[in-house]
């Protein structure tokens, strides 16, 4: 048998008050969800170890079954990963956001979603300025890139950008754990403030001012970390080929560490108006030569840090036909049988645009293997499924059990 994990990233929610009390997975019409919900078995999945933020680092990795305690080092080393930047002994690897803050405070983690080129003369900008053979900025895709700090200290408390919207940003400067890494905090922070006095007047911005869009006016590194030792898939699971396909660095570099071969998508954008039907393609093109393939979408979880709720809806309806019905109907002609896993990493509440700890919602289909009771997919239905509250890697082995 072979494996598809399609992964709809902060997909799960709460129940809103204005809408008669229903999620997002429960307005959207998802015929096709439904019918593997019907035909396989659901259940709850805790993706968010105790005492650990919930962040998509965090949850993708706990999905793929890894102990996240004793592997996880940091946001910035997975999507060091991912762009192909080699960390090495002493490198602090961050998570490097281009953001807007407005009147003192957060107004968006992204920077209005400023598009990849327009970032990337950014970054070019601030290694000119701020760069040296200590500090360097490497680029990413859209808001989201990579700070290293050579010979820095990784015991600093920092706080991700998108789970303090409309907060001053004052408040949240990195502050170091312990006094050894006092100097690393001091020099983030004096280069948070520095960009916040040259990119306000780079020609980028005044582009993207004078036609009304929020402007990258400061940057904002977190979750710092070093290079970090994960066994592979193989030797976790004995999956011996496994690929990813993602438009998220994060993704791309847990696949990475795990032994996984990273698939780009054309068109593949991380938001509402990505590739669908390429990544599906592509997916079901993967299968010949993958024994496991995970299929990562970011736009529903973009849309709950929006606090957009329509367009929430709608990403997951997208998902469902666009990506999951043509990947049952593919896999269904195919000779051999093809497992196919449906489920968020966490919750984005639309009503507070947060990532938050709860167990997240899952289907497990196998050719062959009788359903349970649940008939529709939503955050309570499969409460009622047969797998129960699942943690660790308990989903992982339910998944690839015979």
């Amino acid at each position: 048998m072979k494996y598809i994990i399609v992964l709809g990233d902060g997909m799960a929610d709460e129940p809103l008050e204005n809408y008669g009390g229903k999620t997002p997975l429960q307005m959207a019409k998802t015929p096709e969800i439904d019918r593997l919900a019907k035909l396989g078995c659901c259940g709850q999945l805790l993706t968010v170890p105790e005492n650990m933020h919930p962040g998509s680092e965090i949850a993708n990795l706990s999905v793929l079954g890894y102990d996240v305690p004793a592997v996880f080092e940091g946001r910035g080393t997975l999507e060091a990963a991912s762009i192909g930047v080699k960390l090495e002994a002493g490198d602090l690897a961050l998570r490097c956001n281009l953001l807007t803050i407005d009147g003192g405070n957060f107004k968006n983690h992204s920077a209005g979603h400023i598009s990849s080129e327009e970032a990337h003369v950014l970054i070019d900008f601030l290694n000119e300025k701020l760069g040296s053979d200590k500090i360097i900025f490497h680029k990413g895709v859209s808001y989201r890139h990579l700070l290293v700090i050579k010979g820095g200290n990784k015991l600093l408390a920092c706080t991700p950008p998108h789970d303090v919207p409309g907060q001053a940003y004052q408040k949240y400067l990195a502050k170091a754990k312990v006094e050894e890494a006092q100097e690393t905090a001091d020099l983030m922070n004096d280069l948070i403030v520095k960009s916040m006095e040259l990119l306000p007047e780079h020609p980028v911005n005044q582009k993207r001012k004078a036609v009304g869009k929020d402007v990258a006016n400061s940057i904002w590194p977190w979750s710092p970390g070093y290079k970090p030792q994960m066994p592979t898939l193989k030797e976790l699971f004995g999956v011996e080929k496994s690929a990813v396909i993602s438009a998220v660095d994060l993704i791309q570099g847990i696949g990475v560490y795990a032994g996984m071969d990273v698939i780009k998508v054309k068109g593949a954008t991380g938001l509402y108006d990505t590739n669908y039907e390429g990544k599906a393609q592509a997916t079901i093109d993967a299968l010949t030569d993958y024994d496991l393939v995970y299929l990562h979408i970011e736009a529903s979880d973009e849309a709950g840090h929006e606090g957009n709720v329509e367009l929430k809806t709608k990403t997951i309806e997208y998902l469902d036909q666009r990506v999951v019905k043509y990947l049952v109907e593919e896999t269904a002609k195919m000779g051999e049988p093809v497992a196919i896993a449906v489920l968020p990493d966490h919750p984005t509440p639309c009503a507070t645009t947060v990532h938050t700890k709860d167990p997240v919602p899952f289907i497990i289909y196998k050719p062959g293997i009788e359903g349970d009771s649940v008939e529709t997919y939503d955050e309570f239905t499969v409460r009622k499924g047969s797998y129960g509250l699942l943690k660790g890697n308990e989903f992982m082995k339910a998944l690839l059990s015979d």
